[in-house]
């Protein structure tokens, strides 16, 4: 619906063309059951002039018997369409409305509010871009209006606005205005929502909705029609990083092959290099292909056809990226997940994942933790029922293309689809693609076994008087091929003849082994290194050096390790070797196979290395032979004291 101007009777062309021009603002309104979100937009249609003479006799007709407004027009029945709606005086399904006015067009989803209606609310609130949380003023912040806030906050929507509703039934006191502002946000505070406005208000009498409230005259802000015009939300479209899902493959006629969808993210031109995952082959766009035309650039949000420079191979599901910014393309990660079913979740059991274009199978192997919706607490949980959110590790069995949901929404979510009865049964949010460098819940993990003895009849003073050394660990970190092993194992035969005891605790070893659960994910390479730390520091605990040879890509696992052996015997070795020359010592194809988009998350060539910020050795191996790398890790081991 539009709004009225002179400009439709004497040019329809030229209003048409200045109403396409509109930005649109979609946004939702949440909170609890009776909270007056339905009359809320009801208000706001009405006092816009957004109701159609016909539409508004109608409402007035059913308010006589179907209303909740005691004698008044009930503007809640423009939205509450259902006859289960209207009979009950509820929503139960996401209502979607459309209106506009000089400034902007809008697009509200008013979503339920029993707590049964939570996973259509999380689908009305997907697409929106601001949110209005509703709180009755008489009854204040409620379990439901908390659940819905953190929501919200998990969706990334960041503008919120807080509407203190039915002020009327408190005398429209400032008081308890300022008493429930104050508890919201007390639990707010622990969110993340970036912009956050409260307006007192009565959606049934009409104050600060559209006009300004005569009767709360202490209230000094905007009205929400005010703040809905002139929130700032195009900035916020992600411009920076191409992500393009392939729909359709495009071929009318043997001379035309192109490739169909929805930009995502990101901006598109001839010209561009690109690579279409995951498969990893690399073109150029020949075409920006749209119904008016060929382009010379594209952006999100629009559908368009992309021609290539190259025949390559691609179908539905595929994603078409630029060469110089790549999503993580991961079969395993961590997401924050709502359950939208009766039937909880089962560890385990296979289901559906589908993000943009693309459908697979997997399963959700563990529940880190279930969120408590009132205090934000984290509970252990051995599932999840209907509407609880918790954290999950996501194992697919085939990679997909993803960001994190911070960064991307559409690459960084996706739903939850039951194999057998085809119905929506999560939803999920990536909130960790195993690229980061965060430490995993392992490094701060309780042991589950209770009154476990930790310790020996030989104290660690007495092994050090009878080996003549110190249990330390000396961390051998680089890229691979760098000669992390080699030198490390050097440095044990070195150790040997000079009568110490050490051993060469390597990454790859505890692969056969130990780690034979684990890929090389970023996450993966934390815990795999979590593990042999652990080794380690039973061995320094016995009076054994361990030489640890890691590729260790990442600062904060690194820190974690010095945090487990404890500082005073950890040494941070950083062998640093260029890549060029570690490319050339690759005697196993390691870096081909990456090229090739064989190894994912490869240090080096796929994935970051961040070198140590403050190494107690560096070994240029370029510079050095093995020798002197051996004599400069002798020298330092008796400088620390840990050798005679």
């Amino acid at each position: 619906m539009s709004h009225s101007s002179e400009l439709i009777a004497e040019d329809i062309g030229a209003y048409l063309a200045e109403h396409e021009r509109k930005e649109i603002l979609r946004f939702l309104t949440c909170g609890s059951v009776d909270d007056g979100k339905s009359t809320l937009i009801g208000r706001l249609l009405h006092d816009s002039r957004m109701i159609y003479a016909d539409q508004l006799a109608a409402i007035r007709r059913e308010s006589a018997h179907s209303g909740s407004a005691d004698g008044e027009i009930d503007l809640a029945l423009l939205v509450d369409g259902l006859q289960a709606e209207r009979e009950q005086g509820i929503t139960i399904d996401v209502a979607y409305r459309y209106f506009s006015t000089t400034k902007r067009k809008f697009i509200i989803a008013d979503c339920p509010g029993h707590e049964q209606y939570t996973r259509n609310m999380v689908t009305g609130a997907s697409t929106c871009e601001a949110a209005i949380i509703l709180m009755d003023a008489s009854k204040g912040v409620l379990t439901q209006t908390r659940r819905h806030t953190f929501i919200v906050s998990l969706l990334g929507i960041r503008h919120v606005i807080v509407a203190v509703n039915k002020m009327d039934l408190v005398d429209f006191s400032e008081a308890r205005f300022e008493e429930i502002k104050a508890e919201y946000l007390a639990f707010a505070e622990r969110l993340d929502i970036e912009e956050l406005h409260f307006i007192p208000m009565s959606a049934l009498k009409g104050d600060n909705v559209v006009d300004k409230s005569e009767r709360m005259p202490w209230y000094q802000g905007s009205t929400l029609m005010y703040l809905l015009e002139n929130v700032h939300v195009a900035a916020e479209r992600n411009h920076a990083d191409l992500r393009f899902p392939v729909q359709w493959v495009n071929r009318p006629d043997s001379n035309f092959r192109g490739y169909s969808g929805t930009i995502v993210s990101g901006v598109v031109r001839p010209g561009d290099e690109i690579t279409v995952l995951p498969s990893r082959r690399t073109s150029t766009v020949a075409r920006v292909v749209t119904f008016d035309g060929d382009r010379k650039e594209a952006m999100t949000p629009e559908a368009v056809t992309l021609t290539l420079a190259d025949q390559i191979d691609i179908s539905r599901g595929d994603m078409i990226v630029h060469t110089s910014n790549l999503p993580a393309v991961r079969d395993r990660f961590e997401a924050m997940i709502v359950w939208m079913h009766d039937e909880g979740m089962i560890p385990g059991r296979e289901y559906l994942f589908k993000q943009t274009t693309r459908m697979i199978t997997g399963s959700i192997t563990a529940i880190r933790h279930r969120v408590n919706i009132n205090s934000l607490d984290h509970e252990q949980a051995p599932a999840l029922n209907l509407n609880e959110i918790g954290r999950c590790e996501v194992r697919l069995n085939q990679p997909l293309m993803i960001d994190r949901y911070g960064r991307n929404r559409d690459t960084g979510s996706f739903i939850i689809i039951d194999r057998i009865t085809n119905l929506t049964v999560g939803a999920g949010m990536v909130c960790d693609t195993g690229a980061e460098a965060s430490p995993k819940d392992a490094w701060d993990a309780q042991p589950r076994a209770t009154h476990v003895y930790a310790g020996g009849p030989v104290r660690p003073e007495e092994l050090q008087e009878r080996l003549e050394q110190r249990g330390v660990t000396v961390l051998f970190t680089g890229l691979t091929a760098s000669g992390k092993t080699t030198i490390a194992q050097a440095v044990e035969r070195a150790l040997f003849d000079a009568g110490k005891l050490a051993t060469t605790v390597d990454g790859q070893q505890l692969r056969i082994g130990i780690s034979r659960d684990l890929g090389f994910t970023a996450a993966e390479r934390s815990e795999n290194l979590r593990r042999g730390i652990e080794v380690a520091r039973i061995l320094n605990e016995a009076g054994v050096i361990a030489l640890c040879a890691f590729v260790a890509p990442h600062e904060q696992p690194r820190a974690r390790a010095r945090d487990t052996v404890g500082a005073e015997r950890f040494i941070e070795i950083m062998v640093d070797t260029p890549l060029e020359v570690c490319r050339e010592r690759d005697l196993r194809g390691l870096y081909a196979a990456a090229d090739r988009g064989e190894i994912p998350d490869f240090p080096g060539v796929s994935a970051e290395f961040e070198p140590p910020k403050s190494p107690d050795l560096i070994l240029q191996t370029t510079a050095l032979t093995l020798d002197e790398c051996v004599k400069r890790v002798m020298t330092l081991l008796r400088e620390r004291g840990v050798i005679d």
